[in-house]
């Protein structure tokens, strides 16, 4: 059988992984996938550069159009990143009548309705598990290890850096700025992080997780986002003498009136299996109804453990290749005419625990007034810390709440920072007993 030719755009961090695992398993990869895998085209910046990496057997471009419309090709593995030129590549497969295999999280969070009902009318394939946690094979395990369940929720920790961050932090007692420095020196961390401290990165991987869990469309700009840049040492440490951990988590959940999906530091049992995720890597936990919760993780990130993930697509596709439309695998799960319009809900809506903190004069009455609003505003408290505080004559405060809706916190703490004795806002982390 004739071998499946595949044109590759990028030849770096992911794309030269690729490269090499095709080529040293390539035996292994073929017993798997029915026939050989070849890349006989690659689409680079600087040819002559790529040319001293990968030999004279591959045509290489620094036009990725010619590898996209080169009527040879059959898929098209798209690793440049960003979202404008990747979109209008990635179309233009598929109106070629090509298959496209892609690691673009943000490319998918933002026209992955797009260009999944580009690739259904054109009867192609789009295969994405590298997009989201890495080698971490969780797109398969949820559309089709776990299809038989309904599935409850989603919580994961998605990105690497800032799992790094937090967990040097707790580890270590150092401040967020200066681990910050240490994981860009590491190469954790890019030049600009912007898209992993501030949580985007995370919510792109948790709108994908969230279509593929409960059939709804790709609805990124419904995320609620918080990352973790202005996180606090000290919560950190308060978090840990209280029996938590703090992690910034990716979570989708079900609800009767909608779905969740939501970005943020949250506070975790310290016997929950993902507070004990540490360093720079991911896991992702699933709930479904008749599984019960199952785990997954590994590196989210890397040249080979995502370049796996590439390549197992590459396989799945070869697989399928010559597959009538309708048998295969829909994108995201569900049947495309079967998907739901189920609303996301606001963040106002969310029905989650807290932990709040603040400094407050020390004098009688300030308990009393505090829990009075907390009670007015339907908060019920789980426990209470007081200790002193470096302000002379002042107290840190610590509650942990029962479960509230989210409004209902927001209104208490703009009440409670109005009093007069208090002396700092205050600050709100989100629990999750994740069970």
């Amino acid at each position: 059988m004739n071998p499946i030719k595949v044109g590759l755009l990028g030849l770096g961090v992911v794309g030269g992984g690729t490269w090499k695992v095709l080529a040293r398993n390539a035996e292994e990869i073929a017993r798997r996938a029915g026939r050989r895998i070849e890349v006989s085209r690659i689409a680079v910046r600087d040819v002559a550069k790529a040319r001293l990496r990968v030999g004279n057997d591959v045509a290489l471009s620094n036009d990725p159009y010619e590898v996209v419309r080169d009527p040879a090709i059959d898929i098209v593995v798209e690793l440049i990143g960003g979202t404008d030129t990747a979109r209008e590549l990635v179309l233009e497969a598929i109106a070629q009548g090509k298959h496209v295999v892609t690691a673009n999280k943000a490319l998918l969070a933002k026209h992955g309705n797009e260009i999944f009902a580009a690739a259904s009318a054109r009867g192609v394939m789009v295969a994405f598990e590298a997009a989201v946690a890495g080698g971490v094979p969780i797109i398969k395990a949820i559309r089709e290890g776990l299809t038989a369940n309904r599935i409850e929720w989603v919580a994961g920790i998605i990105n690497g850096t800032t799992n790094f961050i937090l967990s040097e932090m707790r580890s270590r007692g150092l401040p967020f700025d200066q681990v910050l420095a240490e994981a860009q020196r590491l190469g954790y961390a890019e030049a600009d992080p912007t898209f992993d401290i501030e949580g985007v990165d995370a919510a792109h991987k948790l709108t994908l997780l969230a279509s593929l869990a409960f059939g709804v469309p790709v609805q990124f700009d419904k995320a609620h986002i918080e990352g973790i840049s202005t996180l606090a040492q000290e919560d950190i440490a308060h978090a840990e003498r209280l029996g938590y951990r703090i992690k910034l988590l990716g979570i989708t959940r079900r609800r009767s009136d909608g779905i969740e999906l939501r970005v943020h530091p949250a506070l975790v049992p310290a016997q929950v299996l993902l507070a004990n995720v540490e360093g720079a890597m991911n896991a992702v936990l699933v709930r479904g109804d008749a599984v019960g919760p199952t785990l997954y993780y590994g590196q989210g990130a890397g040249e080979e453990p995502t370049a796996s993930a590439v390549v197992a697509d590459l396989v799945d596709v070869t697989r399928l290749h010559t597959a009538d439309p309708g048998h295969r695998v829909p994108h995201l799960a569900f049947q495309p005419d079967a998907m739901s319009d189920t609303p996301i809900l606001p963040i106002e809506d969310t029905h989650t625990s807290f932990y709040l903190r603040l400094r407050v004069e020390d004098r009688p009455g300030v308990l009393a007034d505090i829990a009075r609003i907390l009670a007015d505003a339907g908060i019920s408290i789980g426990s209470m810390i007081q200790q002193p505080s470096a302000d002379e004559d002042g107290a840190d405060i610590i509650f942990l709440t029962h479960l509230a809706i989210e409004r209902n916190v927001a209104r208490a703490i703009a009440s409670i920072e109005a009093l007069p004795f208090v002396r700092s806002s205050v600050t709100r982390l989100r629990m999750e007993t994740l069970v």
